[in-house]
């Protein structure tokens, strides 16, 4: 492999509270380290953004292209996508608004273009989806969020622990609705999670995201109705009435 495998993430208890972000790189000369670090008051997507922008601090005076892999479509959508907007209109929404996190996106927006050489392909991974470089950098997130200062490797690729190499096959990014009418917008029906083996379900992503954010293996999903909620634990190895009986 001749790129550098990147994960970053971030965390925030309270949204805004206590953040941390954690970073897990490999090189393709067989070298991992691990970023990580905390705030005291910030919210979960100022850590996504700060989780990216460190990984590229650390990497600038490498050659090799990069394959970031980020569970934020915020930061993602952001840099690949939305930042073209603000940028003509002066860093104001679409909706007339100013940007939030502008000195942030200034600073991922200018690590990203120092690499036109050798381009980032952004990747997008589910979080909690037991992919295992993310589910290092979520580990080393909330470590630090909640106030732990986790051990970090840095170290040769064979002694580290996690494959970092397990990469998943879908990294595109989930569809937008950005550009639709509200009006044309359907609700979700449900959203599922599933922790240690027990499903539940939830009304709000806020709620789904409370129960997984955080826990190893936790898988989420979002059901669009009756029939999609009942195919969703099917794939997850459930009945139907394993949410009845949770």
């Amino acid at each position: 492999m001749n790129r550098i495998v990147v994960f970053s993430d971030g965390a925030a208890r309270g949204n805004p509270g206590p953040g941390g972000w954690g970073v897990v790189i490999a090189t393709p000369e067989g070298r991992v380290t691990e970023l990580g670090g905390r705030t005291r008051h910030t919210t979960n997507n100022r850590m996504e953004l700060t989780a990216a922008i460190e990984a590229l601090r650390h990497l600038r005076a490498t050659p090799q292209p990069i394959a970031m892999h980020v569970d934020s479509t915020y930061v993602i959508r952001g840099i690949t996508e939305w930042i073209h907007g603000w940028r003509r209109r002066g860093w104001v929404t679409a909706q007339g608004r100013p940007v939030l996190n502008r000195e942030l996106w200034e600073q991922l927006a200018a690590l990203n273009a120092e690499r036109r050489a050798a381009p980032i392909a952004w990747r997008y991974v589910r979080g909690h989806a037991a992919v295992p470089g993310n589910e290092r950098a979520d580990e080393i997130a909330v470590a630090f969020a909640g106030g732990q200062r986790p051990a970090l490797y840095t170290g040769a690729l064979i002694g580290y622990p996690v494959d970092i190499h397990d990469l998943p096959d879908d990294t595109d990014l989930p569809p937008s609705t950005r550009s639709r009418p509200s009006s044309e917008r359907q609700a979700p029906y449900s959203y599922l999670s599933l922790v240690n083996g027990r499903p539940m379900r939830h009304h709000t992503w806020a709620d789904c995201e409370r129960r997984v954010k955080g826990v190893s293996g936790a898988r989420f999903k979002k059901a669009m109705s009756a029939a999609d909620e009942s195919a969703i634990l099917a794939a997850w190895g459930l009945s139907a009435h394993a949410l009845d009986r949770a």
